[in-house]
Order: C-alpha cells, then sequence, then structure tokens
C-alpha cells in the first residue's frame, strides 16, 4: 500500500485495516467469526438492526471494571504512603441513572456541575452525601437544592459564592462542607480550551487570594472548609502538571493549617485516554503510584501530615467503554492538490465517507480538533487501505468525525461504521443542530443489550414547538 502524501505524520500505515488496536476499544470488543464487529457477544449488525443508527454502545462490564480499577489504584498508592484516597467519577463526561448506578456500585462517588446532573444521581438513588457540586455560575435555587438534600461538598468558586452557601446553610438549618477550587497556574499540555488551571480563565480564584476566602469561610459557623481543589485541565498524558500543581497548593494548604484544620486536597481529574494508535497515555496505576509519591514527598518536605487526597477522573473511565455506530450513506473520492515540494506539486486522493450521525453526536472534533480512529463494523475486507475522511451529515464544511485514517477501499454505502472512545463528552455534548435527535445510549452486557438513555424522535422534538397545536395545526 502506497502511503498517502495527505496522511498526518502521526498516522501509521496499518498492517491490517480491520486490526482493532486494543487500547481504543473496550475489553469487550471483537470481530466475531463473520468479521464483524462485536460487543460482549452481540454483534454491531444485530445493534444496528435493533436500535438504529447512530447508536452509542456502552460496555457495561468494562465500565464497571475502569471505575473499580481506578479507585482501587488510588486507594492503594496512597495507603502504601500513609493516608486515603477519595474518588469521584466526573459526571460531566457522561451521565444516566445507569451510570451513576454503575459507579457508585463501584464505590466511587460523583462530581456533578448543574441542577440538572444533581437531578439524575438523585434519581438513580445515590446518596446525596457522596456527590460533590461544581460550577462556576451555579444559581441560587441550584446552591438552595444541593444544601437542602444534603450533598457532601460544595466547591466555592468565586467569593460571591461564601455567601450564598452560607446563606442556603443557615436557612436549612445545616453546617455546609466546602472546597475551594483555586488555579494553580499550571498549564497542562492540551488544548487550550481544555486548560483549566491557568490564570485568564473563568475557573476559580488564583492562589495568592486563597487565604482571604478560606478566612471569610472559615467565619461562617455553617460552612465547613476541607480544603483546596485545583483540576489543570483534560486529556493529560504523564504527571508533570499534576507535580507542580501539587507542590503550589501544598505550600498554601500548609499556610492554611496554622487558623484551622485542612483534612482534604484535591487534585481535580483529567487523566487522558488513547484516542488513536499514535496516543499513549500514562496507565492510571502508574499515575496513582507517582502522585503518590509525590504528594508524600513534598508533604515530608515542608513538614506538613499528609491530607486526604481526593480525584475526579472521569474520560478515563468512561471514554474507552464506548463507540459509536454508523451507517455509511455515501463515498466521494476528492482530489486533493499538494503544494509540496513546490518543484513537483501533484495531487492525491482524499475519500470522504459520510455518515448518519455527526456533530450533533460528537462535537469534539469540531470544537478542538480532536482526532479519533474508525473502522468498518459490519464486515471484514481484503481491500486495499486507503486514506479516508468520516463527514457528518451536517450543514456544515466542519462536521468532521475522523479527519483522516484507514479504511478497506472498497467501503460503500451501507457499510457499518464505529468509531471508538466515545464514551466521554460526545452523549454529554450532543446536539438538535439541523433537527437530528440525539441518538439512543444502549448498554451491553452478557450478550444482551439494553436501552438506557432513549434515543429522540421527530415528536420529541415537535412536542417543544410551541407553535404546533395537538392537530399538528399551526396556533
Amino acid at each position: 500500500m502506497a502511503v498517502s502524501p495527505l496522511a498526518p505524520d502521526w498516522l501509521a500505515e496499518p498492517r491490517d485495516a480491520n486490526e482493532l488496536a486494543p487500547a481504543l476499544w473496550s475489553s469487550g470488543v471483537a470481530r466475531d467469526a463473520q468479521g464483524a464487529l462485536a460487543i460482549a457477544g452481540v454483534a454491531a449488525t444485530a445493534l444496528a438492526a435493533e436500535f438504529g443508527t447512530p447508536l452509542y454502545v456502552v460496555d457495561e462490564v468494562d465500565l464497571r471494571s475502569r471505575a473499580a480499577g481506578a479507585l482501587d489504584a488510588f486507594r492503594r498508592e496512597f495507603a502504601r504512603v500513609g493516608t486515603s484516597a477519595t474518588v469521584y467519577y466526573a459526571g460531566k463526561a457522561f451521565l444516566s441513572t445507569e451510570v451513576a448506578r454503575w459507579v457508585t456500585e463501584a464505590g466511587l462517588n460523583i462530581d456533578v456541575c448543574s441542577g440538572g446532573e444533581l437531578a439524575v444521581v438523585l434519581a438513580a438513588g445515590v446518596d446525596p452525601a457522596r456527590l460533590g457540586f461544581h460550577g462556576n455560575n451555579k444559581s441560587l435555587a441550584e446552591i438552595d437544592r444541593a444544601v437542602s438534600v444534603g450533598v457532601g461538598a460544595i466547591v466555592i468558586d468565586s467569593l460571591q459564592e461564601i455567601e450564598r452557601v452560607a446563606d442556603a446553610a443557615a436557612r436549612h438549618g445545616r453546617r455546609q462542607r466546602v472546597r475551594l477550587r483555586v488555579n494553580s497556574g499550571v498549564h497542562a499540555h492540551t488544548h487550550d480550551f481544555l486548560a483549566t488551571a491557568h490564570e485568564d480563565q473563568k475557573f476559580g480564584l488564583p492562589l495568592n487570594a486563597a487565604a482571604d476566602a478560606v478566612a471569610a469561610i472559615r467565619a461562617h459557623d455553617t460552612l465547613e472548609f476541607l480544603g483546596l481543589h485545583c483540576h489543570i485541565g483534560s486529556q493529560i498524558f504523564g504527571v508533570e502538571g499534576f507535580a507542580e500543581s501539587a507542590s503550589r497548593l501544598l505550600a498554601v494548604h500548609a499556610a492554611l493549617l496554622a487558623d484551622g484544620p485542612v483534612p482534604e486536597l484535591n487534585l481535580g481529574g483529567g487523566f487522558g485516554i488513547a484516542y488513536t494508535s499514535a496516543d499513549e497515555p500514562t496507565p492510571l496505576d502508574e499515575l496513582a503510584a507517582r502522585i503518590a509519591d509525590i504528594v508524600a514527598a513534598e508533604c515530608a518536605r515542608i513538614g506538613v501530615p499528609l491530607p486526604v487526597v481526593a480525584f475526579e477522573p472521569g474520560r478515563v473511565i468512561v471514554g474507552p467503554s464506548t463507540f459509536t455506530l454508523y451507517e455509511v450513506g455515501t463515498t466521494k473520492d476528492v482530489e486533493v492538490t499538494i503544494a509540496e515540494p513546490a518543484e513537483a506539486p501533484g495531487t492525491a486522493t482524499r475519500k470522504y465517507v459520510s455518515v448518519d450521525g455527526g456533530m450533533s453526536d460528537n462535537a469534539r472534533p469540531a470544537l478542538y480538533g480532536a482526532d479519533y480512529a474508525v473502522r468498518i463494523a459490519s464486515r471484514a475486507s481484503d481491500a486495499e487501505a486507503v486514506l479516508v475522511r468520516i463527514a457528518g451529515k451536517h450543514c456544515e464544511s466542519g462536521d468532521i468525525l475522523v479527519y483522516a485514517d484507514y479504511l478497506p477501499g472498497d467501503v460503500a454505502p451501507g457499510d457499518l461504521v464505529a468509531i471508538p472512545a466515545t464514551g466521554a463528552y460526545c452523549w454529554s455534548l450532543s446536539s438538535n443542530y439541523n433537527y437530528l435527535g440525539r441518538p439512543p445510549v444502549v448498554a451491553v452486557r452478557d450478550g444482551v443489550a439494553r436501552v438506557i438513555v432513549r434515543g429522540e424522535s421527530e415528536e420529541d422534538l415537535l412536542a417543544r414547538d410551541a407553535g404546533i397545536t395537538r392537530s399538528g395545526k399551526h396556533a
């Protein structure tokens, strides 16, 4: 196979365009005897026939296993250095009542960041004491509800929120536990839109404002200060950013101990996953061990007791557990001019493969330029691999799901294709652009598939249009 000059440098030629890179797929995904993709014993063709496409497909056992593994890794490594760890599942990555039950049954707590997310976890029967509540602009109603139901911790994100949470706690006769979100000034090695601890952004307070903010929190009998919270970004590989952030936070943590207890330090989440075969994220066990050593060494150096350390993984738990299934509608070979080298310009072919979803079910490529992989799901093929671009059906030139990968050259209308690692920030960022209904979410376990989030029909979309009467005529 000739390498396409349009292929990005990081994209390697596949030995076999049917091969599934294990790092990108859930543990339950394989090809069946007919060559079709199967998850937990259920073929992609059967899923498409029963539930339609586009379709988010979740490997329930894999997700549960990743949740339990994250908890075990952080608990084990922090116990090794002499303290304990608390792990919150970051609900913003993907949240439904079933997922809320799965992660809490695995022993995790849950972070929410809106009244709607709070409603979901309460509907799932989760103990409110196991919840953290984030958000840079929580409404008065959201704060009041969080306090009234007994949310375990509210993350204070601004000076105004101190008074608002204190007032709500007084009204409900509670002493509300709170954390203070601060910006450590550490810039994670990630997309600018995903880096959340630099100074010029909407979340938290600068570290030099922490002492006064904590003093204001401690001045209220209705508030209990737990500790500092920082989140340095998302899709982070390696521990260097966490190490530097922890060092800066612990210096402030030590100073705060002079005026009262600071039992906890929350280092947030943002641990990266593999979206393409070129990605090499640090394994979570290794991350936990190295961060535990870093925190223990820094506490020893500055002479403070080890706090309880909290983390908030989301993507690393749900991301690889899920793929999105689409049907190919059209294919199109486009001749692209190659400008380099200037003395010998030429052309190359890019095959556009258009599917029945798009940026409404996965906005990340359009938002961040995020790269994904793709494989044919309905069959295997011996055809020579060709460079493809997977496009959505929306009326936007930027509606691209996979910028570059290789598929068998005989990919054709009617084929099913699957994009792996779509569990995080795909359904949760989904929209009704061009009046497409959001796809259903199906969980598969032990050969059985079931809907955990119902897809939207045209009737659902029209039901919100106030200009339509029950008879279907305009009002």
